[in-house]
Protein backbone atom coordinates (compact mmCIF):
# COMPACT_ATOMS: atom_id res chain seq x y z
CA UNK A 1 0.00 0.00 0.00
CA UNK A 2 2.78 2.32 0.97
CA UNK A 3 4.62 1.67 -2.39
CA UNK A 4 1.45 2.07 -4.38
CA UNK A 5 0.75 5.80 -2.60
CA UNK A 6 4.72 6.78 -3.00
CA UNK A 7 4.41 5.92 -7.10
CA UNK A 8 1.67 7.95 -6.95
CA UNK A 9 3.20 10.91 -5.42
CA UNK A 10 6.37 10.59 -7.67
CA UNK A 11 4.09 10.63 -10.78
CA UNK A 12 1.87 13.36 -9.83
CA UNK A 13 4.63 15.84 -8.55
CA UNK A 14 6.70 15.59 -11.48
CA UNK A 15 5.64 17.59 -14.51
CA UNK A 16 6.01 18.98 -18.17
CA UNK A 17 8.38 21.69 -16.77
CA UNK A 18 10.59 18.15 -15.47
CA UNK A 19 10.82 17.18 -18.79
CA UNK A 20 12.06 20.88 -20.31
CA UNK A 21 14.45 20.82 -17.45
CA UNK A 22 15.81 17.16 -18.52
CA UNK A 23 15.65 17.78 -22.00
CA UNK A 24 16.70 21.11 -22.72
CA UNK A 25 16.75 23.12 -26.02
CA UNK A 26 19.41 21.94 -26.99
CA UNK A 27 19.33 18.53 -26.38
CA UNK A 28 15.87 18.60 -27.63
CA UNK A 29 17.91 19.46 -30.87
CA UNK A 30 20.35 17.27 -30.80
CA UNK A 31 18.15 14.24 -30.66
CA UNK A 32 16.23 15.83 -33.74
CA UNK A 33 19.01 16.48 -35.34
CA UNK A 34 20.15 12.39 -34.53
CA UNK A 35 17.08 11.29 -35.88
CA UNK A 36 17.23 13.03 -39.39
CA UNK A 37 20.68 11.73 -40.11
CA UNK A 38 19.41 8.45 -39.15
CA UNK A 39 16.57 8.25 -40.96
CA UNK A 40 18.48 9.05 -44.05
CA UNK A 41 20.46 6.05 -44.08
CA UNK A 42 17.37 3.34 -43.84
CA UNK A 43 13.95 3.35 -44.18
CA UNK A 44 12.82 3.00 -40.66
CA UNK A 45 11.06 5.91 -38.75
CA UNK A 46 11.97 7.18 -35.33
CA UNK A 47 10.40 8.77 -32.68
CA UNK A 48 11.17 9.66 -29.73
CA UNK A 49 8.79 10.16 -26.62
CA UNK A 50 9.92 11.50 -23.25
CA UNK A 51 7.16 11.76 -20.63
CA UNK A 52 7.60 13.11 -16.71
CA UNK A 53 5.19 10.59 -15.23
CA UNK A 54 2.68 8.89 -15.76
CA UNK A 55 -1.29 9.54 -16.62
CA UNK A 56 -2.98 8.99 -13.52
CA UNK A 57 -4.94 6.56 -15.03
CA UNK A 58 -1.77 4.31 -15.17
CA UNK A 59 -0.12 5.27 -12.14
CA UNK A 60 -3.83 3.87 -10.20
CA UNK A 61 -3.56 0.74 -11.00
CA UNK A 62 -2.26 -2.05 -9.20
CA UNK A 63 0.07 -3.86 -11.88
CA UNK A 64 3.79 -3.86 -11.66
CA UNK A 65 6.07 -0.69 -12.91
CA UNK A 66 7.60 -2.51 -15.36
CA UNK A 67 4.18 -3.14 -16.95
CA UNK A 68 2.66 -0.12 -16.80
CA UNK A 69 5.67 1.53 -18.56
CA UNK A 70 5.70 -1.21 -21.48
CA UNK A 71 1.44 -0.42 -21.39
CA UNK A 72 1.76 3.38 -21.20
CA UNK A 73 5.03 3.18 -24.51
CA UNK A 74 2.60 0.83 -26.32
CA UNK A 75 -0.49 3.51 -25.96
CA UNK A 76 1.90 5.94 -27.36
CA UNK A 77 3.15 3.71 -30.45
CA UNK A 78 -0.32 4.25 -31.08
CA UNK A 79 -1.35 7.92 -30.23
CA UNK A 80 1.79 9.11 -32.43
CA UNK A 81 0.67 6.80 -35.28
CA UNK A 82 4.42 5.07 -35.25
CA UNK A 83 2.91 1.54 -36.61
CA UNK A 84 1.69 3.61 -39.29
CA UNK A 85 4.51 3.85 -42.01
CA UNK A 86 5.02 1.86 -45.42
CA UNK A 87 7.46 -0.69 -44.37
CA UNK A 88 5.76 -1.41 -40.82
CA UNK A 89 9.26 -0.24 -39.54
CA UNK A 90 8.45 2.19 -37.29
CA UNK A 91 10.19 2.56 -33.95
CA UNK A 92 9.14 4.14 -30.56
CA UNK A 93 11.95 5.53 -28.33
CA UNK A 94 10.14 5.93 -24.90
CA UNK A 95 11.33 7.43 -21.17
CA UNK A 96 9.73 7.95 -18.55
CA UNK A 97 11.25 10.11 -16.24
CA UNK A 98 9.57 9.51 -13.07
CA UNK A 99 10.94 5.62 -13.10
CA UNK A 100 14.06 6.53 -15.02
CA UNK A 101 12.92 3.57 -17.29
CA UNK A 102 13.25 3.40 -21.29
CA UNK A 103 10.88 1.16 -23.57
CA UNK A 104 11.49 0.55 -27.35
CA UNK A 105 8.73 -0.39 -28.99
CA UNK A 106 8.87 -1.46 -32.80
CA UNK A 107 6.22 -1.80 -35.63
CA UNK A 108 6.63 -5.52 -36.94
CA UNK A 109 8.56 -5.04 -39.58
CA UNK A 110 11.53 -4.40 -37.54
CA UNK A 111 10.17 -6.81 -34.63
CA UNK A 112 9.98 -9.88 -36.49
CA UNK A 113 13.41 -9.74 -37.44
CA UNK A 114 14.80 -8.57 -33.98
CA UNK A 115 15.17 -11.22 -31.17
CA UNK A 116 13.66 -10.51 -27.64
CA UNK A 117 17.21 -11.09 -26.16
CA UNK A 118 18.77 -8.69 -29.09
CA UNK A 119 15.68 -5.74 -27.39
CA UNK A 120 16.51 -6.63 -23.82
CA UNK A 121 20.63 -6.12 -24.11
CA UNK A 122 20.22 -3.53 -25.71
CA UNK A 123 17.95 -1.43 -23.29
CA UNK A 124 20.01 -2.93 -20.09
CA UNK A 125 23.32 -1.09 -22.05
CA UNK A 126 21.49 2.17 -20.97
CA UNK A 127 20.15 1.39 -17.57
CA UNK A 128 23.14 2.88 -16.07
CA UNK A 129 22.86 6.26 -18.01
CA UNK A 130 19.02 6.51 -17.04
CA UNK A 131 19.80 5.64 -13.35
CA UNK A 132 22.28 8.20 -13.02
CA UNK A 133 20.24 10.78 -15.08
CA UNK A 134 22.25 11.33 -18.09
CA UNK A 135 19.12 11.35 -20.28
CA UNK A 136 20.77 13.02 -23.46
CA UNK A 137 23.44 10.11 -23.32
CA UNK A 138 21.06 6.60 -22.68
CA UNK A 139 18.54 8.82 -25.02
CA UNK A 140 21.53 8.73 -28.32
CA UNK A 141 22.57 5.77 -27.15
CA UNK A 142 19.24 4.12 -27.43
CA UNK A 143 19.06 5.95 -31.31
CA UNK A 144 21.93 4.85 -32.04
CA UNK A 145 21.31 1.50 -31.53
CA UNK A 146 18.00 1.25 -32.59
CA UNK A 147 19.31 3.24 -36.32
CA UNK A 148 21.80 0.14 -36.54
CA UNK A 149 18.63 -2.18 -36.62
CA UNK A 150 17.03 -0.01 -38.82
CA UNK A 151 20.19 -0.21 -41.10
CA UNK A 152 20.94 -3.70 -41.24
CA UNK A 153 17.58 -4.43 -41.90
CA UNK A 154 15.99 -1.80 -43.76
CA UNK A 155 19.00 0.15 -45.40
CA UNK A 156 18.57 2.75 -48.42
CA UNK A 157 20.64 1.98 -51.73
CA UNK A 158 23.17 4.49 -52.61
CA UNK A 159 20.81 7.46 -54.05
CA UNK A 160 17.82 6.47 -52.65
CA UNK A 161 15.78 8.74 -50.36
CA UNK A 162 12.81 7.22 -48.57
CA UNK A 163 9.60 10.30 -47.63
CA UNK A 164 9.85 11.39 -43.97
CA UNK A 165 6.29 9.93 -42.60
CA UNK A 166 6.87 11.04 -39.04
CA UNK A 167 8.08 13.89 -37.10
CA UNK A 168 11.75 14.12 -36.08
CA UNK A 169 11.83 16.19 -33.15
CA UNK A 170 11.07 14.19 -29.84
CA UNK A 171 7.54 15.05 -27.86
CA UNK A 172 8.21 16.04 -24.35
CA UNK A 173 5.09 15.97 -22.21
Amino acid sequence: MLSHLQRIVKHVWLDRSDTHRAIGPATLQRLRDAVTASERSHSGEIRIFVEAGLPLAYVLRNSPTSHLVRQRALALFSELRVWDTAGNNGVLIYLLLAERKIEIVADRGLNDLVEEKTWQALLATMKDDFAGGRFEEGLMQALTAVSALLHQHFPLAGGQRHPNELPDTPVLR
